[in-house]
């Protein structure tokens, strides 16, 4: 029996396929899938238009690349293969004694893997025959008596290894989120499913998904095999030609960007990867997961407040010094949690590094600054949005004037971010869909922050007062120690070096420093960000 003859048989699945005529491009697909004949006038144009190939295969794929837009059908297709490879096929000459056969539905998380598996388990409970074959059935497992086991999977390279895998189905492929710090989590996860796949000659793996960004295995399998002969089929089609049931309304009503992907199942052009990870590889320390308290060094913090239930609150810790700035302590607390007990936490670390002064984003309005204010210090909320300081990050981390803690989760969240293009032009930068940003978004508030001019800047010469290479005056010496934004470049101390008791010289030293910055300077003070220095 073919998976065809099973799809329309009125005592199989036939129930859940009436339409014929809906289903048509899919019963194309399927025959192509298998390597079935193409019966009908209309099968090869079907084909060639949704493969962009003309020849029509004679066997049966090893791979698919399912690229439909929404409602288009596809979690039911899935699991008609994966219930037709599980339970009418015979896998026992490949088994060993003793060893199981497996069948992985793999989301980005549980809860999207349930959808298909949903399906599944109501193709399986509704058709007597079948039902006769379930041995045990759990929430995320379906176990068989032809010793083939159906299980749900989290999109992780750890998880899915050392199993042999008669098929597997991906879910929503182009979503698949990384969590765990590895560069390319879609194409590991598959590197480590194909193996398990070796030792059986018919196993097939069915990639399946609506379209999203020009980037990752999905785009990749298009890029290298839509419209090319070989055992790895790629299959695009768009809501409407797969399941033409679809209210044509809803398409037009919905944003253009949005629906040429949704609907449309075209690849987003106005979605890029925001930074390479070969930069950012390139500013992480290697081993360095924290750094002590500095004599000298004026620290800057930011935060990233959540309500406790759903999304992480992020501390970040920088300073800034002649080669550029420093991420010096990252902290991360995962929901659910207090929020007053967090800020009591974070408000130690600050206190660690001698900070009194702390910036976060907006949330909540009053909240945060009323919590830390309770532990004497500072909230002021972030003049710009996280996508302007994520902008404003990427020159630091493509110049290498970062370093980074070695830490796989602000590693992974950074390289994930996107940068999108309005139709205005305006750029605006984000986390994917399903995906986070706490932790890079503290880490980019503090990095950005620290790197400004007129923000704390390292005091890194030594001891003012016997520091040969400088040759400061005592006065100097007095601005060295209590002037928050003297900066050296090298040996040489490039501001505070025109000033004397009661005379000032314009266009030089720590004058124009400040003049620059919009700070200013008083007959007999130095006032600088309401520091002020009387001599």
């Amino acid at each position: 029996m073919t998976i065809l003859d099973a799809m329309h048989d009125p005592a199989l699945f036939g129930p859940w396929f009436k339409q014929r005529r809906s289903w048509r491009a899919w019963e194309v697909f399927l025959a192509a899938l298998f390597g079935l004949p193409l019966d009908g006038e209309d099968a090869a144009a079907i084909f060639a238009r949704h493969t962009g190939r003309t020849a029509v295969p004679t066997s049966a794929a090893r791979e698919a690349w399912v690229i439909v837009g929404r409602r288009g059908g596809k979690s039911r297709i899935a699991a008609l293969v994966a219930v037709f490879l599980a339970c009418f096929r015979d896998y026992r000459h490949v088994l060993a004694p003793g060893e199981a056969a497996t069948l992985a539905v793999i989301a980005a998380d549980r809860r999207q893997a349930r959808t298909v598996m949903r399906y599944l388990s109501g193709f399986l409970d509704a058709v007597p025959m079948l039902k006769a074959l379930v041995v045990n059935q759990a929430r995320e497992t379906v176990e068989l008596s032809n010793r083939v086991v159906i299980e749900v999977h989290t999109a992780s390279f750890r998880s899915t290894r050392g199993y042999t895998l008669i098929g597997v189905v991906c879910d929503e492929i182009a979503f698949w989120r990384n969590d765990d710090g590895s560069a390319n989590p879609d194409s590991e996860i598959l590197n480590g499913l194909r193996p398990g796949m070796a030792t059986v000659p018919e196993a097939l793996m069915v990639s399946i998904s609506s379209p999203y960004a020009r980037r990752g295995a999905l785009w990749e399998a298009y890029r290298r095999h839509y419209g090319q002969e070989g055992a790895v089929l790629v299959w695009q089609g768009d809501t409407r030609s797969m399941n033409p049931a679809v209210d044509p309304t809803i398409i037009a009503d919905a944003d253009e960007a949005a629906a040429a992907a949704e609907y449309g199942a075209e690849f987003r052009r106005d979605i890029e990867t925001f930074v390479s990870r070969e930069a950012v590889d390139a500013v992480v320390v290697r081993g360095r997961h924290e750094l002590p308290r500095m004599a000298a060094v004026e620290y800057v913090a930011f935060v990233d407040p959540s309500g406790g239930s759903q999304d992480s609150m992020t501390l970040a810790i920088a300073h800034r010094e002649h080669a550029g700035t420093v991420l010096d302590c990252i902290r991360e607390r995962r929901p659910p949690f207090s929020p007053a007990e967090v800020v009591a936490e974070f408000v130690g670390t600050l206190n660690t590094y001698g900070i009194t002064r702390v910036v976060g984003d907006r949330y909540a309005g009053e909240w945060p600054r009323e919590r830390f204010r309770e532990h004497g210090v500072s909230y002021d909320p972030a003049e710009k949005a996280k996508s302007d300081y994520y902008l404003e990050l990427l020159p630091l981390v493509n110049s290498a004037t970062v370093q980074l803690l070695d830490h796989p989760r602000l590693i992974a969240q950074l390289t994930s971010l996107e940068r999108r293009t309005s139709r205005v032009g305006r750029d605006s930068v984000d986390h994917p869909p399903g995906g986070h940003d706490d932790l890079i978004n503290a880490a980019a508030g503090a990095l950005v922050t620290a790197a400004r001019p007129n923000s704390c800047i390292v005091l890194d010469m030594g001891d003012p007062e016997t520091s040969p290479t400088l040759r400061l005056t005592p006065h100097q010496q007095q601005i060295a120690r209590a002037f928050p934004y003297v900066y050296e470049q090298q040996t040489e101390l490039t501001c505070g070096q025109c000033l004397y008791r009661g005379q000032k010289r314009r266009g030089t030293g720590l004058h124009s420093y400040c003049e620059a910055r919009g700070l200013f300077i008083r007959d007999t003070d130095i006032a600088c960000d309401g520091f002020d220095l009387r001599y």
